[in-house]
């Protein structure tokens, strides 16, 4: 059985570009509940732990940078099949072969500037919203 939530987080280019209110809209246009939000500005030591996955990799350093240069905007998303349809809304990586009606076909800057995170399985879903979310802060 599909879970039932996600985790998202609008990235620092777009919280910056105003479009935060934007993206929330579609998100809950699409039927996604809203259980957690935040607004918070990542140390490069919280960045680095987030995306430790990521630390062999050669771009980890400019990732950890970017994402704590600004602030971002973290939530848990809650709908049945969370994950694959909060990844179908968000659309491809690269903002040029997303899908038409996508978050990233209408907001992001680029493959590195792509305007939202979300979890890729239901078991990074409840690792990422544990990382940002304590039990007290989901309603």
């Amino acid at each position: 059985m599909a879970g039932t939530i996600t985790y998202t987080m609008v990235k620092p280019e777009a919280v910056a570009a105003g479009h935060t209110g934007h993206i929330l809209g579609m998100i809950t246009d699409a039927g996604f509940r809203i259980v957690g939000l935040k607004k918070l500005h990542l140390s490069a030591e919280q960045a680095g732990e987030f995306y430790e996955v990521h630390k062999e990799r050669p771009f980890y350093g400019e990732l950890v940078e970017y994402m704590s240069g600004a602030p971002i905007v973290a939530a848990i998303l809650e709908k049945e099949n969370a994950v694959e349809d909060y990844r179908t809304l968000i659309g491809a990586t690269n903002p040029a072969d997303a899908a038409e009606g996508t978050i990233r076909k209408r907001f992001a800057k680029s493959i590195g500037e792509n305007a939202v995170h979300g979890s890729d399985s239901d078991e990074n879903a409840q690792i990422e919203a544990n990382f940002f979310f304590s039990r007290f802060e989901r309603f």
